[in-house]
């Protein structure tokens, strides 16, 4: 089973939301991947998507459009990612992703892609400008060979019949973004998003969501889990990538703050 469907699978009611982590690959240095990888598990993230840095990535906000020029500055490409997670199922265990735009996946080639996927360990892709068709018709039968999940996004501007037609064809969650801007632009959950957020309860889809887009810390992380399965978390990790004098500690305490785990639990 993929690690992405077995963990929602195993959340029982009670357990509190499911804290997804995005960073960028490559960022702050180009070697940092795997070290905040680990971090992240160690802090007891739930599930991590890693950034593939991409030099038009219009949907993001200027945090992470400046680690995204930062990573490509360090030399950060496909190729080096892969090499980079070559082993890293021999000590992550939580679910990963690669998160990106669909061209470098295309120049790569998507059957080698899904590939490579499979060969390190990830879990599952999120690529926001791939058709739903495109992939329908042309590259679905390949993820499923390959066992990689595909998760599509969902905005409050996204039909009902659009939304229930995502549902259909996905597995693992849908990516809920909770408004109509880049990230990092907003916080918190306002008067709209919680109408936008209870329509999508009354729909009663048979995949979970999690939400993003405004989440930074654990009193919007509680919002968010009080709204779907849980949340997800970028531009404020980015911000505290930048700022880090000690990386391991700071990702690790960052996680712990989110889900108000105490610094003495062991994870």
């Amino acid at each position: 089973m993929n690690r992405i469907t077995e963990l929602f699978q195993q959340k029982q009611p009670g357990d509190g939301g499911l804290l997804n982590v995005y960073f960028t690959a490559g960022f702050p240095e180009l070697n940092d991947t795997t070290r905040v990888l680990q971090a992240l598990q160690d802090g007891g993230v739930d599930l991590v998507e890693i950034g593939m840095p991409y030099s038009d990535p219009v949907a993001d906000g200027e945090t992470i459009q400046k680690s995204n020029d930062r990573a490509l500055e360090n030399g950060m490409s496909v190729k080096i990612l892969f090499e980079q997670l070559h082993n890293m199922r021999e000590k992550v265990f939580v679910p990963v992703l690669l998160m990106g735009y669909v061209n470098p996946v295309l120049q790569y080639g998507v059957e080698n892609f899904c590939r490579k996927c499979a060969e390190v360990g990830v879990d599952g892709l999120i690529l926001p400008d791939m058709p739903m068709d495109v992939y329908l018709n042309e590259y679905k039968s390949i993820f499923d060979r390959y066992g990689i999940l595909n998760i599509f996004l969902i905005t409050p501007q996204t039909s009902e019949k659009r939304i229930r037609q995502i549902d259909e064809i996905s597995e693992g969650f849908i990516y809920t973004v909770s408004s109509a801007s880049v990230t990092g632009s907003k916080t918190g959950v306002s008067a709209d998003m919680e109408s936008y957020f209870a329509r999508l309860n009354a729909m009663n889809l048979k995949n979970p969501r999690l939400i993003g887009f405004g989440i930074k810390d654990n009193a919007t992380f509680t919002q968010a889990s009080q709204q779907a399965a849980g949340a997800i978390i970028g531009s404020a990790f980015i911000r505290l990538l930048q700022e880090t004098s000690d990386l391991e500690q700071d990702v690790k305490s960052f996680v712990r703050s989110v889900k108000n785990y105490p610094e003495t639990v062991e994870i």
